[in-house]
């Protein structure tokens, strides 16, 4: 469960870049209000992830690709 933490924009003005270190951090996301109302929710950015490889043994092989197949189709009669 995580804790929603929030912040006036004023606060956030003053404290902007201090606020985006302890986000990246603490990987808490951060609701900025303005008069009391939620206007913009500062969420961590996820992990990249390493594309190559990502699709590793998901692919099924078979044997032989280029033989004809043993049942007639009906465009060859």
């Amino acid at each position: 469960m995580t804790i929603q933490t929030t912040i006036g924009a004023g606060d956030f003005k003053a404290k902007c870049l201090k606020l985006l270190d302890t986000v990246a951090e603490t990987r808490q996301p951060l609701i900025i209000t303005k008069h009391g109302m939620a206007v913009a929710k500062l969420v961590p950015m996820p992990p990249e992830t390493d594309l190559f490889g990502a699709l590793a043994g998901s692919v099924l092989s078979e044997d032989d690709i280029i033989s004809p197949l043993e049942n007639e189709w009906e465009s060859a009669r």
